[in-house]
């Protein structure tokens, strides 16, 4: 069926849609969810996609064109659809919808819970003892608190043991730290002082000056000038930190401030978090997989706060149809009154006007960033023949030493940039000695393996292309492997020069010189060098493995399972060569005589 008639069929099944609130599911030829909408009219809404041809985007009309079917959900409500909208977007993850990513990437303030409390930063809820401050989004914001906060109280950021006295480094001598490991301050005193930084970090300043201040006079009436004077400095330096973060503090105690910038079909969303009157976190999101800006809050919202503290008062940059719900929806969650508030003047106003610059300035940095990458890309798919740009590129090379230690290295490219996570290495298996050609079909055959069983990660995703490190004679190895596994996908060689350089662009016809657009050139350069790189990284830590247990197994008794097993125990051959006869002894496997053997051996 040509395109036209699908769109035609797809238009008339949309016009029999009830007026009634709904969730509408996209889904490919193949049956996958590609998008998840609601709409208060489901006949008006899905109508829209199959109708208005040139006027959509160039994301929507992509999106549009891979539309074989839909179905739909019929709501007793628009709120129950933005509800179920949102649950459904959670299952299925679908390609065209905005996708948050999870909290992975949140950081924390961690409190030790030992005679002398610290205070530093963490990525991970990994100690059940300590207390932990956040989450925070922004490293950068725990960071910095950290190191105001050690400022300000005149904290160690050493690891010292305090119980012993140490002769003091060069933060107690320009004024940045009290010292503790010489005896200048008592446990009891640092540790008043680490609960004056905790509540400080946790509430606003005027609550810990007015502590502080009690302090002080205490201190001073039992004639303990110096620790009344270092209390003196705190709250001073208290009050000139609230001084410059007046600009950005607000009225409100606690509030989520939105704003967004929007650069054709790619979108940046910034968050400004206050709490305690105080800016205490800002995050932002690109967001290049909206299709709808008008359910771009609409979604975002919702998923931004499956994961996060809802406060009273969320300000926004913008009008939308859907506040009222949003509202009702936040509320039932958080269990209190939260207001979506478009303010108008005065410091609300800026403080949407700061949130909307941020977004601006990070959607800047990002698209001239991914205009360069994307600029390469383009070149590349003219210069191959391509219909699209390569936003997946897979590269492999193979790497040995006269056949022996063969093996293979995958990289991946998204975007124009390498993707490390996806990164595989393979060991040849299917014979011995040096054949690149053999070597480069049996990975393909193994990575396309992996794609149809479907439980590697890695591999689920079929690239846009595939880049061998060779010649014709690589594609050649390769064709048969992919017509094997009936997988479509651009396949070219890189040629090196008698220098080692990217020379060209190899195809069964002939080479396709690259040199002459620079973009272009060095995307498959850095591919190139990238491959090689981790292929040879790969086989001289495999060679390196292998010479350390040679090494060892010529002493006589020793076997490659004990040669193994003294590695992992030392890590290095210089700890065993210098280890004694009872640290060998130590190892599992190695007895007294055998470890007098190795000992002699290395030490004779």
């Amino acid at each position: 069926m040509s395109e036209n008639m699908k769109l035609s069929e797809l238009k008339a099944k949309a016009n029999r849609l009830p007026t009634t609130p709904g969730v509408y599911i996209m889904k490919n030829k193949d049956g996958d969810i590609i998008y998840i909408g609601k709409a208060k009219s489901l006949k008006n809404r899905v109508t829209q996609y199959f109708g208005l041809g040139n006027q959509h985007s160039d994301k929507v009309r992509k999106m549009v064109s891979l539309v074989d079917d839909f179905e739909y959900v019929l709501c007793d409500s628009e709120f129950e659809a933005l509800i179920l909208e949102n649950s459904l977007i959670k299952q299925n993850q679908p390609k065209y919808n905005i996708l948050l990513k999870d909290d992975k990437g949140y950081h924390y303030i961690k409190i030790t819970n030992d005679k002398w409390r610290k205070i530093t930063t963490s990525m991970q809820l990994d100690d059940k003892s300590a207390e932990y401050i956040g989450p925070y989004y922004s490293s950068a914001v725990v960071k910095d608190t950290v190191a105001e906060v050690r400022k300000i109280f005149k904290l160690p950021d050493c690891n010292r043991s305090f119980d012993k006295y140490s002769k003091p480094c060069l933060n107690y001598h320009i004024g940045l730290c009290d010292a503790p490991c010489r005896a200048n301050i008592s446990a009891a005193q640092y540790n008043e002082t680490i609960d004056s930084a905790i509540s400080f970090i946790k509430n606003s300043g005027d609550d810990i000056i007015k502590t502080l201040e009690t302090n002080m006079e205490a201190a001073a009436e039992r004639l303990d000038f110096e620790y009344a004077a270092k209390l003196r400095d705190r709250i001073n330096a208290i009050k000139k930190l609230e001084d410059k973060q007046k600009v950005v503090m607000c009225t409100y105690k606690n509030q989520d401030v939105f704003a967004s910038a929007v650069l054709n079909d790619i979108a940046c969303i910034a968050v400004l978090v206050f709490r305690n009157s105080r800016l205490t976190d800002k995050k932002h999101f690109i967001i290049d997989t909206f299709t709808d800006k008008n359910d771009l809050y609409s979604q975002f919202i919702t998923q931004y706060y499956a994961g996060n503290d809802i406060p009273s008062r969320i300000l926004i940059d913008t009008e939308m149809d859907s506040r009222e719900l949003l509202e009702q929806w936040l509320c039932e969650k958080a269990g209190k009154k939260v207001e979506i508030l478009l303010p108008q003047r005065g410091e609300q106003k800026n403080l949407v006007n700061m949130c909307r610059n941020n977004a601006a300035d990070n959607l800047a940095q990002k698209t001239e960033l991914r205009g360069r990458e994307m600029s390469a890309l383009n070149e590349l798919a003219r210069l191959l023949g391509l219909e699209n740009a390569p936003r997946i590129i897979e590269s492999y090379d193979i790497s040995n030493t006269a056949g022996d230690e063969n093996v293979a290295g995958m990289v991946v490219f998204r975007d124009g940039k390498p993707y490390k996570p996806h990164y595989r290495m393979f060991k040849i298996k299917g014979f011995v000695g040096q054949d690149d050609y053999r070597s480069m079909a049996e990975v393909l055959d193994r990575r396309f393996t992996e794609y149809e069983n479907g439980e590697n990660e890695g591999f689920a995703t079929l690239p846009d292309l595939i880049l061998l490190d060779g010649g014709k004679g690589q594609i050649s190895a390769v064709e048969p492997i992919l017509k094997k596994h009936n997988v479509n996908v651009a396949l070219f060689g890189m040629v090196k020069d008698s220098k080692h350089r990217t020379r060209a662009i190899a195809t069964n016809g002939g080479d396709i010189s690259i040199k002459a657009n620079e973009s272009a050139y060095r995307l498959v350069t850095a591919i190139q060098d990238e491959v090689h790189r981790f292929a040879i990284g790969y086989h001289k830590k495999r060679r390196s493995k292998k010479m350390l247990n040679s090494e060892l197994t010529a002493i006589n008794g020793v076997g490659q399972a004990k040669a193994t097993a003294l590695l992992k125990h030392f890590k290095t051959m210089k700890a065993i060569k210098t280890a004694t006869v009872d640290e060998l002894c130590a190892v599992n496997g190695i007895n007294q005589a055998l470890a007098e053997k190795i000992y002699n051996e290395f030490n004779s």
